[in-house]
């Protein structure tokens, strides 16, 4: 079994409701949902936009393989309602899954790359990551989640949603 850990976000319809769908058909196609972070809120990364987005990181317990993983989550990404990512641009979503690490394997694929390639830049991410993975070390930058949190230099606001 694989230990994989998922970022969950969105920032259009109703986030709560398609996040706790997303932790269920993750849980009910991929695997057991070991941990959830609590939910986080942030101003959008990259890009402007009246909304605010939801993030929370989740921890699977897979039989998968890394390229079955993100098919499947792509899969539960259209059944969300997600339409086709765009490369050129960031913009608003009901819902994205991606994945930040795979056990502490490293990939370097066209479209697949893990670790995930931006999570040490990005305070939504790193801040449930260490709510429940601050020893965790970073494969390719040898650091713990902790460490990455501290050295952050994200200027976007994230916080705990109360």
């Amino acid at each position: 079994m694989h230990r994989v850990i998922l970022l969950l976000g969105g920032n259009l319809g109703d986030i709560k409701t398609t996040l706790k769908h997303a932790r269920d058909l993750l849980s009910n196609e991929i695997g057991d949902v070991i941990k959830q972070s609590k939910l986080y809120e942030s101003e959008p990364w990259g890009f402007e936009h009246a909304q605010n987005f939801l993030n929370q990181v989740i921890e699977i317990k897979t039989a998968f393989s890394a390229r079955e993983l993100l098919v499947a989550t792509q899969n539960i990404e259209r059944e969300l309602g997600r339409k086709q990512k765009t490369s050129t641009h960031y913009e608003g979503r009901l819902i994205d899954i991606d994945i930040l690490f795979f056990d502490d394997i490293i990939v370097d694929e066209s479209d697949l790359i893990i670790p995930h390639p931006r999570l040490h830049e990005r305070l939504f991410t790193l801040l449930p990551l260490n709510e429940l993975w601050s020893d965790f070390n970073h494969p390719l930058l040898k650091k713990s989640i902790s460490e990455l949190s501290d050295e952050c230099e994200d200027n976007c606001w994230a916080r705990e949603l109360k």
